[in-house]
């Protein structure tokens, strides 16, 4: 046995897949749309990301948040999807 072996194993990290929205409306739309599109079972997340500097709410993105511990969802159809809304997915 190696005398260090790592400390995490990655194959074990849970997987969580944050979608970037330009309002709420599409947020919501988008996390409604994941059971559909993707058989996501555990509600999305929505979270307001006001942009830095910026008071009014109109000037806030909106985060769509999905936890995917099979890591069973594919990140390009997720881009993809974001896409359709004036989104995208953020890179880790």
């Amino acid at each position: 046995m190696p005398d260090n072996d790592p400390v995490t194993d990655a194959r074990l990290d849970p997987v969580r897949h944050v979608l970037v929205l330009p309002d709420r409306d599409a947020a919501e739309e988008v996390a409604q749309g994941l059971a559909d599109r993707f058989g996501i079972a555990e509600e999305p997340h929505l979270i307001r990301d006001a942009l830095a500097g910026e008071d009014d709410a109109e000037d806030a993105q909106w985060l769509v948040v999905v936890e995917d511990p099979a890591k069973a969802l594919d990140p390009a159809a997720l881009d993809a999807y974001a896409a359709e809304y004036e989104g995208w997915l953020e890179a880790e």
